[in-house]
């Protein structure tokens, strides 16, 4: 009993180990008396589905070289925040297995059978971003040509690690990496190799891509280097996979309704500055904006802080300064027409070279505050024509015979009336200066915009 373990033992020590040892194994031709209209006989290829444990090789320092190619096939999803890109690609690999052969011409001219991959010997070839496990079915079956070569394909859900870059969103293009590379084999023992160009992969799959969602592919590129890990070296293939992010979801739902409420905003400045409507209706803007930027939140992205997220504070920001504007420019004509104070003399001196005048009269002076009589182009003030009215001159008082007492009381009418002029084209030139600055802030977000999409 123990001899005849010996025996079997021994035996099968010998046949590893001619299977392994350089020349040791030789080729064979499949006899073709299994084939028929039947197919062929499950016997047929017993010798080969015995060696499925080891390499198909001849002479074992020689490389097997494997073929890969695939196709994308949909873009699943893209999350942002696990930094994680979910595709469907179907994998193609070929490669040759020098002890399986037979004569089309002696076989009824059978050229190509199809074997299950649980009798073979399959590269292990894995991708190297893979995040999940793999979910390929079981069952699937090779074909083998009567020149020994294996073509073997898989369909796969690929969930890979890409590094994303959300800054432009939604206009972004990703650029994710799957890299293919054998899990046990090093460089002496498996070489990979193209099966089709890395234009035909894109072109393929960009024809056969069944999605049209979110994301559209827009190129696959490669690079081959060698791997290192420890003292031994890998050999692997990179392939770079350029995506888009399609953004009209994004123009319609998110730019688009902010570009409405912060134009009625700017065009809000139209209102009279007085108006008694105009800081409720700003009000009422500024809370329709939070509500919208609330509703609108599952659609930016979970991490990151992305161009679009800068806007959004942006023009929030524009609303809320338009609204202290309103506010403060309310409490100054408030005061002004109440009891004025006196301007300072920097804001008197840029008031009257940053505005256009249209009506042209002789500075009055305020009192303790001579100086401000010398001030180049102070005889023309801006003013409106409800606050201050015509005053007499010196020469109509001295013809009514006003004593010196009127005189005094019309110049501190005057003078008055002068600071309530000045500080209210003090508050116009903030409404123009804010509103120009609404202009050139949407101007600019309308530019940026067309040149992200089209590039």
């Amino acid at each position: 009993m123990d001899r005849s373990w010996f025996h079997r033992e021994r035996l099968s020590f010998y046949i590893v180990l001619s299977l392994l040892l350089p020349g040791r194994g030789s080729t064979f031709t499949i006899n073709c008396t299994g084939f028929g209209q039947n197919g062929m006989y499950t016997t047929a290829l017993d010798s080969v589905f015995e060696r499925k444990a080891f390499r198909p090789a001849i002479n074992f320092s020689i490389p097997t070289i494997v073929n890969i190619s695939f196709t994308v096939s949909a873009i699943l999803n893209v999350d942002e925040q696990l930094q994680l890109l979910s595709s469907f690609l179907w994998l193609e690999m070929v490669w040759d297995n020098p002890f399986i052969s037979w004569n089309p011409e002696e076989c009824d001219g059978i050229s190509k059978i199809s074997v299950a991959t649980k009798n073979l010997w399959l590269p292990d070839i894995f991708i190297t971003e893979f995040m999940d496990v793999d979910k390929t079915p079981k069952g699937l079956k090779a074909f083998i040509s009567n020149e020994g070569r294996i073509r073997y394909k898989k369909p796969m859900k690929v969930v890979s690690i890409c590094n994303l870059n959300i800054f432009y969103f939604p206009f972004d293009q990703q650029n994710c990496t799957l890299t293919f590379s054998s899990f046990l084999y090093t460089v002496e023992y498996i070489s990979l190799g193209m099966e089709k160009e890395v234009w035909e992969i894109a072109d393929t799959s960009q024809n056969i891509i069944q999605t049209h969602g979110e994301w559209e592919l827009l190129a696959i590129n490669k690079a081959t280097p060698k791997k290192s890990v420890g003292t031994n070296l890998y050999d692997h293939i990179i392939f770079y996979v350029a995506i888009r992010r399609r953004p009209k979801l994004y123009i319609m739902n998110l730019l688009v309704p902010s570009s409405f409420l912060v134009t009625i905003d700017a065009l809000s400045f139209y209102l009279p500055a007085g108006s008694e409507s105009r800081a409720p209706f700003k009000i009422t803007l500024l809370l329709g904006y939070n509500v919208f930027l609330l509703m609108m939140n599952d659609l930016l992205p979970a991490s990151g802080t992305p161009l679009i997220s800068v806007y959004f504070a942006l023009c929030l920001s524009l609303m809320v300064l338009s609204l202290l504007e309103t506010i403060f420019i309310s409490y100054l004509l408030h005061l002004a027409t109440t009891q004025p104070p006196p301007m300072p003399r920097w804001l008197h001196f840029l008031l009257l070279h940053c505005t256009s005048p249209r009506t042209c009269r002789p500075a009055v002076p305020q009192k303790g505050n001579t100086g401000l009589a010398h001030l180049p182009g102070e005889g023309c003030v801006k003013e409106p024509m409800e606050l201050v009215q015509k005053l007499p001159g010196p020469r109509e008082t001295e013809l009514n015979g006003c004593p010196g007492s009127t005189r005094a009381q019309q110049e501190d009418k005057a003078q008055k009336q002068h600071l309530v002029s000045l500080w209210v084209q003090f508050s116009h030139m903030m409404d123009t200066l804010l509103f120009c600055l609404y202009l050139l802030f949407l101007a600019t977000s309308i530019i940026t915009v067309i040149i992200l999409w089209n590039t």
